[in-house]
């Protein structure tokens, strides 16, 4: 592949459409092999912003910005980074052939929401999932309750980071879930999903790479399984690997592939697996680095982000796993601007650790504005560093 020079005539372009922690981390990779970067998002100063070439504030839900700033910009690369996104833009943009959308817009369209990416795994792909239905309405939301029975997760079919995602056990709890599921969503599509509550042993994350290999043709690659805690439907640990069955992990792997091959393209897609025993269901799948898999950024020889520029520029992957290691969220705890950290030295100081500060400017109760990394012989033991080391970060408002 030929590469040009940043900020010169001859430049390889990526725009961004989306500019937090994991865009943040895809600029600084990029960047080392010589690309120009623009990051995009919907606020100012956002992470990617501060490391980026250049970057623009747009809502990138309208068609109309979306697709004049692309033609100002005129990328290589339109790499979306986030789920709200107007998908019909990438659409007209990849028709006319000017760059490459990642992996492409049909990509973007069906897994940006869940009704789509749910219909295709488990209708046409015959994939495993829980059971799940579609409500447009309260009533239709009570009517596939009933079917589908307590507990259930009522969910917004398109949001990120569990916003708007409700447990519930009764009749009681609906109307709630309800009306959280339709007003904390990205963007309201009119309807929520109803999905049935499968009594897993524990859920993965699979890092799957759809890289060009030594003969020129697509390989699907795997990362070492990586698993998670979530509260509230938003991840708070995360280690790799994930200890489970050559029969499970053969079958994570075979679903994985089997519906990466159907979206296609190049690059590196999370996707989300509940295992029992040897047993394996689809959850959800992301065309983009996972925030689960920041954890790669000390396991790895090549971390996610790092994998998802190689498969995208065609060049060779490598997803080695070096190192037993687990991440741990820092968050927010208040709701300020610019606020300041403390304790880094003493977060620093836990043996073979690391500490990524986001640098977003807004902190908020239960945003992420950071991560604390470690490794360790067993995964217990990088579990407990990286625990220790986030709450040494103290965050305090000016």
């Amino acid at each position: 592949m030929k590469i040009g020079t940043p900020l010169t005539k001859n430049a390889t372009k990526a725009l961004l459409l989306g500019s937090g922690e994991l865009g943040k981390e895809l600029t600084i990779a990029l960047q080392r092999y010589g690309v120009e970067v623009i990051a995009v998002d919907r606020y100012a100063y956002a992470p990617a912003h501060q490391v980026a070439h250049r970057f623009h504030v747009v809502d990138m839900t309208n068609i109309n910005e979306v697709k004049a700033l692309i033609e100002k910009e005129k990328p290589d690369f339109v790499i979306p980074e986030i789920e709200a996104i107007a998908t019909a833009a990438l659409f007209d943009i990849e028709e006319q052939g000017k760059c490459t959308v990642v992996p492409n817009a049909t990509a973007i369209q069906l897994t940006m929401n869940r009704e789509g990416i749910r219909v295709l795994a488990s209708k046409q792909l015959k994939i495993p999932t829980s059971p799940f239905a579609f409500a447009s309405s309260y009533t239709e939301l009570t009517q596939a309750v009933s079917e589908i029975g307590y507990p259930c997760f009522i969910k917004p079919t398109m949001s990120s980071s569990g916003k708007g995602q409700s447990l519930v056990k009764c009749d009681e709890e609906l109307q709630a879930a309800w009306e959280y599921a339709k007003s904390a969503g990205r963007v309201d599509t009119g309807k929520v999903i109803i999905e049935g509550k499968i009594e897993f042993d524990f859920e993965i994350t699979l890092l799957t790479v759809r890289a060009i290999n030594s003969k020129g043709e697509i390989q699907t690659y795997f990362c070492a399984p990586i698993g998670h805690r979530q509260e509230h439907g938003d991840y708070r640990e995360s280690w790799q690997p994930q200890i489970m069955t050559k029969a499970a992990l053969s079958q994570s792997q075979a679903i994985a592939k089997t519906i990466t091959d159907c979206i296609g393209g190049l690059g590196l897609f999370g996707v989300e697996l509940f295992v029992k025993g040897d047993q394996v269901w689809f959850s959800e799948i992301s065309p983009r680095p996972h925030d689960t898999g920041m954890v790669t950024m000390v396991t790895q020889k090549q971390n996610e982000f790092e994998l998802h520029a190689r498969a995208i520029m065609g060049l060779p992957v490598d997803t080695r796993l070096h190192s037993h290691g687990a991440s741990a969220v820092i968050l927010g705890g208040i709701d300020a601007c610019g606020v300041s950290y403390h304790g880094l030295e003493n977060a620093l100081a836990v043996p073979d650790s690391e500490i990524r500060l986001f640098g977003k400017p807004e902190a908020f109760v239960n945003r992420r504005m950071g991560v604390a990394l470690a490794t360790a012989s067993s995964i217990d033991e990088a579990r407990i560093k990286a625990t220790i080391a986030a709450n040494m970060i103290v965050i305090k408002a000016e």
